[in-house]
């Protein structure tokens, strides 16, 4: 029985689906223009913050949207996401998964898989297996070295450079061994690695090149966007990086050869690649024969790889989906908020190292990292800026072999740490996200500037 008929005294109109979904899509974006508005700035008082999540009504309309669809695991927002992505960067794949981190775990733990041998060409690298080495920088994050570690490979630690915080690319060469098979490197803090360098080098040894791009959507080599030189790159969709669905990441994938088997690591490790609530892609789902199975065993349930489960949700999805049209717009506006330091900050050479970004990139910056000169107490700095109300981070792992859990990995070291160990010590970044005004920019510029005046 309707409202109506209960209540035929109030003529109760009974919305249709459409009608009611939509009703609680306006008002989820009432509740946004009402209650998620960015506070006014108050110096001293404010946050400024080094990063964090800027959205809309279309970000919180989406997921609303998606929960009433409740679809729950990977669904038509899922892949609606990753074909607005795969066309961003112009992949032969992009695969959308739970973090970053996974997606560094994916793309590793691909080059491992028995079952790539198969599909890769007599020339160029090849699959690797434990004892092989992978080159990598000394600083960086932890989850670009665990997948290493996690499959069994050797990590060829290698130093960095002051200013662009990035693998020194003259000193990769060198570092090459009889086992090296893969070069893994992380844009760190969103400035472009020497692509030019990197690829020839990889390309000349017959190495896999795997891009963590988990800090630089949008930068650019030579004009060319980050993330699409490697045979693979991952990114990050934390809150902190430049677009968000909370928990999330993705792979890009630029090698055909490598497409199904890293859908397979994402996908439990089966040989079936049926887009979700979808069967029988292959139309052949019971006409199988692969490895020691009965034949006609289920091609669903049949698995070639050993991988995970690391897809996203559909609601994740949706608000990836919203966030992607604001790339553009978040990218240049990262810009000008690391302009506006640069430009403020200049007065400081001597007393600081300033950011250096390659003549041929463009940077999509994650942040806006500072190394003080010798002889200034770099923890000093971050108090006075912390209680400042001025959030500041240190430049990831610094060192990783310094870090407790690595001390005594399995490893190969090129050279000196030196300047690995100057990052560590001397180092820190604050924000630039697009959530910062020009207004918190100067602030935060002045209260580094009074520093190093007050030490003076």
């Amino acid at each position: 029985m309707s409202l109506a008929e209960i209540f035929p005294e109030t003529q109760v109109h009974e919305e249709s689906e459409p009608e009611l979904r939509a009703r609680i899509l306006e008002l989820v974006g009432e509740h946004w223009r009402r209650f998620h508005q960015p506070k006014a700035f108050v110096p001293g008082h404010s946050r400024v913050p080094y990063a964090g999540r800027v959205y809309g009504k279309e970000e919180m309309q989406n997921l609303a949207g998606a929960t009433l669809d409740f679809w729950l695991t990977s669904g038509p927002y899922a892949l609606k996401f990753e074909e607005t992505m795969k066309e961003f960067f112009g992949a032969r794949r992009f695969l959308a998964v739970n973090s970053g981190s996974s997606a560094n775990l994916t793309m590793v733990s691909t080059l491992c898989q028995e079952e790539l041998v198969k599909r890769l060409p007599k020339t160029g690298p090849k699959r690797m297996i434990a004892g092989d080495e992978v080159i990598t920088p000394a600083v960086t994050f932890p989850t670009t070295l665990n997948p290493i570690l996690q499959n069994g490979l050797i990590p060829v630690f290698v130093d960095c450079e002051l200013g662009t915080y990035n693998i020194d690319p003259h000193q990769i060469e060198a570092a090459i061994g009889p086992r090296t098979r893969a070069i893994f490197a992380p844009h760190t803090v969103g400035n472009p690695l020497d692509m030019e360098m990197l690829c020839d080098i990889a390309k000349r040894h017959d190495l896999w090149l795997l891009e963590d791009g988990c800090d630089a959507l949008g930068a650019t080599f030579d004009g060319q966007l980050c993330g699409t030189f490697g045979h693979m790159s991952s990114l990050s969709f934390y809150p902190a990086h430049h677009i968000t669905m909370g928990e999330g990441g993705g792979v890009v994938v630029n090698d055909l050869t490598l497409m199904k088997t890293a859908t397979s690591m994402r996908d439990w490790g089966r040989d079936c690649y049926c887009e979700p609530g979808m069967s029988d892609t292959c139309g052949k789902r019971f006409g199988w024969t692969l490895g020691d199975l009965p034949k006609g065993y289920d091609h669903k349930y049949t698995y070639s790889s050993i991988g995970y489960n690391l897809k996203v949700s559909d609601m994740q999805a949706s608000v990836g989906l919203a966030q992607t049209h604001r790339i553009g717009d978040f990218v240049a506006r990262r810009r000008a908020n690391f302009a506006q330091f640069m430009t403020r900050l200049k007065v400081l050479e001597g007393d600081i190292i300033l950011p250096v970004v390659h003549p041929k990139a463009e940077a999509s910056p994650f942040g806006f990292p500072i190394t003080v000169a010798e002889g200034v107490d770099r923890n000093a700095l971050v108090r006075w800026l912390e209680d400042a109300n001025i959030e500041t981070r240190l430049v990831f792992g610094g060192n990783i072999l310094r870090q407790p859990g690595y001390r005594n990995i399995p490893k190969r070291v090129h050279g000196e740490l030196v300047n690995s160990d100057a990052i560590m010590n001397r180092s820190i970044f604050i924000g630039v996200y697009p959530g910062l005004t020009p207004d918190m920019i100067d602030y935060a510029a002045d209260r580094v500037i009074a520093f190093f005046r007050g030490r003076g």
